[in-house]
């Protein structure tokens, strides 16, 4: 294990009282973050001083997962009440609210260019696929592959990546009209794309984080050292491909090399309870976390050999 990755805590996020922060994720340009609450609200944070700057109020039940548009104008929310929100960052304003899954929504994203079309993925089993622009408060697609809950989806320019409690990784390609499906054998609880877009990175609840080959579904590497066996947590990998982090249930934070899945840092105790929740800057060393006592942005000296 390398002491080439210190990292140290600037900012603490706290939802009042006993609530929890079920999910954090940076805004497209890394200014500003947003965390879902289990007090069923939305807020927008300024992480670097720690200041809250909104509260979005409108969900039934907890918020489970939340994004952030291109532009940062709008933002997008979904809940164990099973609606996806649609909100206006400025005003709070709810622009839209689309029903239709039958059971809670665990994720959603919007897709990666004009912010036009919102995916979401739910325990029902099904993916949906909103048009903000339109009317029509229906979905315009769904994909319904999956044999149980997709806790996980990414967006890209034309593909959706979607994880499964049924233990398989799906790659829909909207634009040639193509699924592929890997077998991870164990629930999926986190999937990515790699920032070259060529591969796949999916946690699964035996512990384990494979780093996948998107063209032939073969498994390059496979990483272990934390502990993923309950719960919902978040791998990504970091800015330059070089390295993979994650949370642990064990309230660590852990950090991979990619080419020889050995772990290069291991942040113990980086909160009390299961980190759940991981979200890296898009430009900047910086790394947001969320577990149950509190929602903390880190920052690292470097992430690079």
């Amino acid at each position: 294990m390398s002491d080439d990755f210190p990292v140290h805590l600037q900012t603490e996020l706290k939802h009042p009282g006993a609530v929890s922060a079920r999910a954090i994720i940076f805004n497209k340009d890394g200014d500003y973050c947003l965390t879902c609450g289990s007090d069923k609200s939305l807020r927008l944070w300024n992480p670097y001083k720690g200041t809250l700057l909104k509260t979005y109020n409108g969900h039934g039940y907890e918020v489970l997962g939340c994004d952030a548009s291109a532009d940062n104008s709008k933002v997008t929310s979904c809940s164990a009440d099973r609606t996806v929100v649609l909100w206006d960052v400025g005003t709070g304003q709810v622009l839209r609210k689309y029903r239709g899954h039958l059971s809670r929504v665990n994720s959603v994203r919007f897709n990666s260019q004009d912010g036009s079309i919102i995916v979401s993925g739910s325990y029902d089993s099904t993916v949906r696929c909103w048009d903000t622009r339109s009317r029509s408060l229906e979905a315009v697609q769904i994909l319904d592959d999956a044999k149980d809950s997709i806790p996980t989806l990414q967006v890209s320019e034309h593909e959706i990546l979607t994880g499964s409690v049924d233990g398989y990784v799906r790659l829909y390609d909207l634009r040639q009209g193509k699924l592929t499906e890997d077998c991870m054998a164990d629930p999926v609880t986190s999937v990515s794309f790699t920032n070259d877009g060529q591969c796949i990175l999916a946690s699964t609840l035996d512990s384990k984080i494979r780093l996948i080959d998107k063209q032939n579904g073969a498994v390059l590497n496979t990483y272990t050292g934390h502990i993923n066996k309950d719960y919902k947590i978040d791998s990504t990998l970091l800015l330059n491909d070089t390295h993979i982090i994650s949370g642990s249930e064990n309230s660590s934070i852990v950090i991979w090399d990619l080419i020889h899945a050995k772990i290069a840092f291991e942040f113990k105790n980086a909160h009390s309870s299961a980190v759940y929740s991981i979200s890296r800057h898009p430009s900047k060393n910086y790394i947001l976390a969320a577990s149950t006592d509190s929602s903390r942005l880190w920052v690292t000296k470097s992430f690079t050999d």
